[in-house]
């Protein structure tokens, strides 16, 4: 018991630390970069890029399935304790356990894979699972003792992280694009970015160059153009804000 108590507590930090992960990642992922440049796994073709890609988006699509249906008060971005007014076992949630985890790790799957080096690919995967098998552990406590025996039942036949769909429900919500676009399109640029930078970083420390190869400059100029569209309809319209329903 004391040891569940100290995952509990040690998750309940690093939910409050975990917006710090991307600067760790970044630290260690040009490290490797620049130390082991003459090792990496380095293909600058289109597929190799859009496999890598490919595996970041599958995790965002996972994220905006969970934002775009899920009701007020359960997957906020809150930073400073665990928040919870529903308990929802519903549309992704009747899958798995923790979507959002699991849309995160894929995201960073992507960029830890693209960074090319085996052995980061192995660490970086099992520092994620340690940091985040924490605060899952914080999480679930959070919600046993707040929803007590409907979060057994839940949790009885719903899978932690890997989801199963035997149990599919569909969500209690429809699905809402101005939600997602509303909260996601930074995810979207984020991904964008970190791709980018790697694939910038690579071209400097095996060609002694400072260039962006054609499709990730594409990818950017797309990527920066939605980004700075979402940002002024949200500044100067309502066409992204929540719609009232009808009386």
């Amino acid at each position: 018991m004391a040891l569940l108590n100290e995952y509990i507590e040690s998750g309940n930090y690093f939910f409050r630390k975990r917006s710090f992960i991307p600067l760790v990642f970044y630290v260690l992922a040009t490290l490797v970069i620049i130390i082991d440049a003459q090792d990496i796994l380095y293909e600058p073709d289109l597929l190799w890029s859009i496999l890598c890609l490919a595996i970041s988006l599958l995790g965002l699509a996972i994220r905006i399935m969970v934002v775009g249906t899920v009701p007020g008060g359960t997957s906020g971005r809150n930073t400073k304790k665990q928040l919870a007014q529903t308990l929802n076992t519903r549309g992704i949630y009747s899958v798995v356990r923790h979507p959002l985890y699991l849309g995160n790790f894929l995201m960073w799957l992507g960029l830890i894979i693209y960074v090319g080096n085996i052995w980061f690919c192995i660490v970086a995967a099992l520092l994620y699972w340690i940091y985040y098998e924490r605060i899952m552990f914080a999480e679930e406590d959070f919600l046993k003792q707040k929803f007590g025996e409907d979060f057994e039942q839940w949790a009885t036949h719903t899978p932690s992280f890997l989801p199963g769909f035997k149990n599919w429900k569909s969500p209690q919500m429809a699905f809402s694009v101005r939600k997602v676009i509303r909260r996601e399109h930074r995810g979207l640029f984020a991904v964008i970015l970190s791709f980018v930078y790697l694939n910038l970083l690579k071209n400097y420390v095996l060609y002694d160059r400072l260039m962006l190869t054609s499709h990730w400059l594409i990818l950017l100029i797309f990527g920066a153009l939605l980004f700075v569209t979402v940002r002024l309809l949200r500044k100067y319209t309502r066409v992204l804000n929540k719609r009232r329903s009808k009386s």
